[in-house]
């Protein structure tokens, strides 16, 4: 669901609530998480780019997904540094690190050191939270 939405903050929580559909409020918003291996883009492959299912900024291109069986899919790096924001998340008794859209402070998932090389990163990311935009050829 792609909007024209400006900076973070700009939209009110009434406003985003009218835009995005339960799950997507609840996961993008509430920093909700999706069961595992129930994403539409779990096992999804084809050349595009991921973008946040609440503003539409590109997040992530498929050139960096890959299969992490985990139950979400996950990327080795975001499309560029700036697009994703990192923080420091201490919910359900464990010290992680939450990723959230850059652009609107969505919620997407987190990033984990036990990825692939070259970064040796897991961007572990909630479906509900990305669209995917197909490369043309």
């Amino acid at each position: 669901m792609e909007s024209s939405s400006p900076e973070k903050g700009v939209r009110t929580e009434a406003e985003w609530k009218e835009i995005l559909t339960s799950k997507q409020y609840y996961v993008l918003r509430q920093k909700g998480t999706e069961r595992p291996f129930s994403g539409k883009y779990n096992t999804f492959q084809e050349d595009g780019v991921y973008k946040c299912g609440a503003c539409g900024a590109v997040l992530f291109s498929s050139e960096s997904k890959f299969d992490s069986h985990c139950g979400w899919p996950a990327f080795s790096a975001p499309k560029d540094s700036d697009t994703v924001t990192e923080s420091r998340d201490t919910t359900l008794g464990m010290t992680r690190t939450e990723i959230t859209c850059s652009k609107c402070g969505s919620h997407l998932g987190h990033v984990f050191n036990d990825g692939p090389g070259p970064t040796g990163l897991r961007y572990c990311i909630n479906s509900v939270a990305l669209d995917f935009e197909k490369e043309e050829k």
